[in-house]
């Protein structure tokens, strides 16, 4: 892969899932989800946000983040949490890296965070608790991409 793996823990809306689908299928990032989900992989409202991209996109599920952490084994896992101490664009990415975003209602567990190689963060203004998970992903998976040449991009 040209870009780095995205992985989003337990995500609760489907209508984001499906826009990441969609945003993965069109940067050939592969998304893992780790279980327990918020919804079923056959909700209306995450197929209709992803459109007719489902069949293009590389999808990974996963039981737990055990069992995701060890199959991603090689890879540096970059979390992105508002707890973090780097900015995401000042993180040099790799191709081999794994950004992992938490759900939307509770982001990323400590016992996640503790397993991560850094913690990245998106500045925000003052008084402001997060933004969409979709709109994280996009900002977060399109600079790495960027800085990796927009390889096999056209």
């Amino acid at each position: 892969m040209s870009i780095p793996d995205i992985i989003l823990f337990q995500p609760d809306i489907p209508q984001n899932t499906g826009n990441i689908i969609r945003l993965c299928a069109n940067s050939g990032a592969k998304l893992h989800l780790v279980r327990p989900l918020g919804f079923p992989l056959e909700d209306k409202k995450l197929r209709r946000a992803g459109l007719d991209y489902h069949e293009y996109a590389s999808i990974q599920i996963h039981d737990n983040w055990s069992s995701c952490r060890q199959f991603l084994n090689n890879k540096r896992i970059i979390a992105i949490e508002t707890s973090g101490n780097n900015y995401y664009h000042k993180i040099d990415y790799a191709a081999n890296d794994a950004l992992v975003f938490g759900s939307e209602t509770s982001g990323l567990p400590i016992e996640v965070l503790n397993q991560v190689d850094i913690i990245a963060k998106i500045p925000m203004l003052a008084g402001q608790r997060s933004l969409n998970l979709s709109n994280s992903v996009a900002l977060v998976a399109y600079e790495a991409w960027r800085q990796l040449g927009f390889n096999n991009g056209v």
